[in-house]
């Protein structure tokens, strides 16, 4: 999760994150590329002296910073539509989680292990342990099996929420009436935390995501115990 003066990105927990934070560097780069170069060039047109008097048109140069800038585009479009059609497909999950945005709490279904189902609500301030996260912890937190592909269905009952995690690349929208769905691989296990990303309302920051990714034999002895509980 995000830290203290943390400026740049979390660190990435799934292949589809590492692959988002190589593409942010790959643009900022050509950004900075282009910021240096324009800004060189101002400058030298600002301190200039010489002026050609018989300078009418310069077809070489117009052409040249035509044909630059779509060369520069290609550069960051060809990535850019790789990793959209990374993030949009689905490789045979071994899980489906199904989330479901109230407000101002998630509902979750594990469809697969005869339908175990639960509310998550954020843990109010004055109720928060000396190790929990204000605004971040809830009580009934997701787990998932870490190194196995994870479907999540996400759907609204009642206005737009947006289901995000950022440390996984995930963010997906649920929306009443329609079921959308994303995929992702947590690859080392941990506490991932996230919150509703869409204006829903006057608490729509509050209503936040806690994935606690575990190794597969722990998270089969969770479902157990959930199943004979």
């Amino acid at each position: 999760m995000s830290t203290w003066a943390n400026l740049g990105l979390q660190d990435s927990a799934s292949p589809l994150m590492e692959q988002l934070i190589f593409f942010h560097d790959h643009a900022l780069l050509i950004l900075v590329m282009i910021t240096v170069l324009v800004g060189y060039l101002m400058f030298m047109l600002f301190f200039n002296k010489y002026v050609n008097r018989f300078l009418l048109h310069g077809q070489l140069i117009e052409m040249i910073w035509t044909i630059l800038p779509a060369i520069i585009l290609l550069f960051i479009a060809f990535p850019s539509l790789r990793l959209l059609y990374l993030l949009d497909e689905i490789n045979e999950p071994s899980v489906t989680l199904k989330s479901i945005g109230h407000q101002w709490y998630w509902s979750y279904e594990y469809s697969d292990f005869n339908n175990i189902e639960f509310d998550s609500y954020m843990i109010p301030t004055n109720e928060l342990t000396t190790d929990g996260f204000r605004l971040l912890d809830v009580d009934n937190r997701i787990v998932l099996p870490m190194n196995s592909q994870i479907r999540i269905l996400v759907t609204a009952a009642d206005v737009i929420h947006s289901w995000t995690i950022p440390a996984l690349g995930v963010k997906v929208d649920g929306t009443p009436g329609r079921l959308n769905q994303t995929n992702f691989f947590i690859n080392r296990p941990g506490l991932f935390y996230g919150q509703c990303s869409e204006i829903c309302g006057a608490n729509h920051s509050f209503m936040p995501i806690v994935i606690e990714s575990v190794p597969v034999n722990y998270f089969i002895k969770w479902i157990s115990n959930n199943l004979n509980s």
